[in-house]
């Protein structure tokens, strides 16, 4: 199962004299991934390094660095730790001793490990769009059932006789709102996927 952060987080280290900043974020779009590295990059550090990753979609920068020590390493921390909808910048001051490629990769890698893990994260519940429509009398009803199944009430719209609702629930859950819809209406409300 994957996770997300619940907020932003911040990790600092030393090795062999250059100083290395990590820092991540949740993120839901590849605009807000590279919209927090703007913001977030030094410009006078000696490298803004980047991964970050939202469902399919994924990107990384070496930013000068050797080809693969750092962008890389970053985004195979960040699929180490089953993340997903987040972004982790590490931002390297020169100290002064070349680390080699090995040392580098090392480095980047374990600074965006070690910032992932100190985290705090929240599992990733993917939900599916689904409708409905209920009378009126059912809908108090419903409404109070919907958190026990992981279930988001995303929108209500109201007509004469009832509402129509657009829910988002959990994939495994969906038999069990079927079957929530159908004893509340005595079978009337029909689930449907949007």
């Amino acid at each position: 199962m994957p996770f997300t952060l619940l907020g932003p987080c911040e990790y600092r280290e030393e090795i062999r004299k250059s100083r290395f900043i990590a820092l991540t974020a949740p993120v839901t779009s590849a605009t807000e991934a590279q919209a927090f590295i703007a913001a977030h990059s030094d410009a006078s550090a000696s490298h803004n390094c980047w991964a970050w990753k939202v469902g399919q979609q994924y990107r990384f920068s070496d930013d000068g660095e050797p080809g693969g020590t750092a962008g890389r390493p970053i985004l195979a921390a960040i699929e180490a730790q089953e993340m997903d909808q987040v972004v982790v910048l590490v931002i390297r001051w020169y100290g002064g001793i070349q680390l080699g490629t090995g040392g580098l990769a090392r480095a980047y890698g374990g600074s965006a490990n070690k910032c992932l893990q100190a985290a705090p994260r929240r599992e990733l519940v993917i939900r599916e769009p689904y409708r409905c429509h209920c009378l009126f009398a059912e809908l108090p009803l419903l409404k109070a059932r919907l958190a026990e199944l992981d279930c988001l009430l995303e929108r209500e719209d109201y007509d004469t006789t009832g509402a129509e609702l657009q829910l988002a629930i959990p994939a495994p859950r969906v038999a069990e709102l079927q079957r929530l819809l159908a004893d509340i209406s005595r079978g009337r409300i029909e689930l449907l996927p949007q």
